[in-house]
């Protein structure tokens, strides 16, 4: 029985680890272990993630540190961070990849050459870590990494656009795709939590029925086509093909294909459900973004329901957490849990509950600015950080890890 099949919910946490080391010009890299100090306390870290009394922890690999130069590998780190999950008993789940791509891949996920590489990546850690990593992410939100890194033209490779979409979409869902395949071939006994963001739409809907019905397919997009459900009767596929979405294209997703075990849900009640205005006509890009409505546990169980139904896969809530005091994080705590009760209870196939992230964690708007990290901090951790006089980054526990430990040891 795999372990997912044996109808408990899960606690976990993560350790935000977002992974952006190119740069340009008004641009720096962005590398949260680095500007969380996790590299530094990482050990420490992971003692809290078991301290918080969380089962499993949602933890990423930085491709860029691991192999530096092509086919050149560093695994020192990596060993000992590994070991250290096992001596905690705490179960890991990989993100193989979270967004960044190593600095001497040119092109970044529209390089041709991207799908073999991030597969002999993947195929890397699988063979070295065989039978002690059994959980793999291939790849971490891909529809927002499409976003930011093909239509908003924010991160590397910096295309824009509806053809710029489409051009880092078939790298990414290729790479998805390569990277599960050459895990399973390694390590028969390894399973697959794809993780996708959530987007929700509210307002009025009908005064851009257009663009909302294209959002509104467009959230599945990726995993649809990782799973090999685009056919010629595809809402999107229209728009795909002319965006540069060719046949061989159509005809590689068809044959090459990916099943996840278990689809994971990314959910941020403050984020994750975007409001459509009557007389205001919006981009979407980052500098455009339409207003943000806080939806609480109805969006939740609203993206967890539509993932479980289209998929018929069980369900891990893989990512939430509220950006506020720690009253505010509590609250929304003890909501979102009884709200993943109330699914199951449903016949919802509801298999874990992720508190993302064990620490605080600095925005991503740290890589525009021009100040320090803690300018940009987002407190939404279990542990607090804060800044001492030599800069170090105190971790201290807050009552929010008090209330998740309760959640999460209480008897089912």
């Amino acid at each position: 029985m795999r372990w997912f099949e044996d109808g408990r919910l899960r606690f976990a946490v993560g350790v935000e680890d977002t992974f952006i080391p190119q740069t340009r010009a008004g641009e720096r890299a962005l590398d949260e272990y680095e500007l969380m100090q996790h590299y530094r306390f990482w050990r420490q870290d992971l003692e809290y993630c078991a301290q918080a009394g969380s089962e499993m922890v949602r933890w990423g690999i930085p491709w860029y540190r691991i192999e530096p130069q092509p086919g050149a590998w560093d695994w020192d780190w990596l060993d000992r961070v590994v070991d250290a999950f096992e001596e905690l008993g705490l179960d890991l789940v990989t993100d193989l990849m979270h967004y960044g791509t190593p600095l001497w891949l040119d092109g970044q996920f529209v390089n041709p050459d991207y799908p073999k590489r991030v597969a002999d990546y993947a195929a890397a850690v699988a063979d070295r870590y065989r039978g002690r990593i059994r959980h793999y992410t291939p790849l971490n939100e891909p529809l927002l990494n499409i976003m930011y890194c093909g239509e908003f033209g924010q991160w590397p490779p910096y295309l824009t656009g509806d053809r710029g979409f489409v051009d880092v979409l078939r790298g990414i869902t290729q790479g998805i795709v390569t990277t599960q395949n050459a895990i399973a071939t390694i390590d028969r006994d390894a399973d697959f939590v794809h993780v996708e963001a959530s987007f929700r739409f509210a307002g009025d809907v009908a005064a851009h029925e257009k663009t909302h019905e294209h959002l509104r397919h467009r959230r599945f997009i990726v995993q649809d086509l990782v799973m090999g459900r685009v056919d010629q009767d595809h809402a999107l596929l229209p728009h795909l093909q002319s965006q540069g979405f060719t046949d061989a294209d159509l005809d590689w997703a068809r044959t090459h294909t990916a099943q996840p075990d278990v689809v994971g849900v990314n959910y941020y009640p403050q984020h994750s459900t975007e409001v459509f205005e009557r007389d205001v006509t919006r981009t979407g890009g980052p500098r455009d973004l339409r207003p943000r409505l806080n939806a609480g546990t109805e969006g939740m169980k609203d993206v967890l329901t539509s993932f479980a139904e289209r998929y018929g896969k069980p369900v891990f809530l893989t990512e939430t957490s509220y950006t506020g005091t720690v009253a505010e994080r509590i609250t929304w705590m003890q909501e979102s849990v009884a709200a993943v009760e109330e699914l199951r209870a449903e016949g919802i196939d509801v298999v874990g509950y992720t508190w993302w992230c064990i620490t605080d964690m600095i925005e991503w708007s740290y890589r525009t600015g021009d100040k320090s990290p803690m300018n940009y901090l987002l407190t939404m951790g279990l542990w607090a950080l804060e800044e001492e006089s030599d800069g170090t980054l105190r971790r201290t526990r807050t009552p929010v890890a008090d209330a998740f430990h309760r959640l999460a040891t209480r008897p089912r």
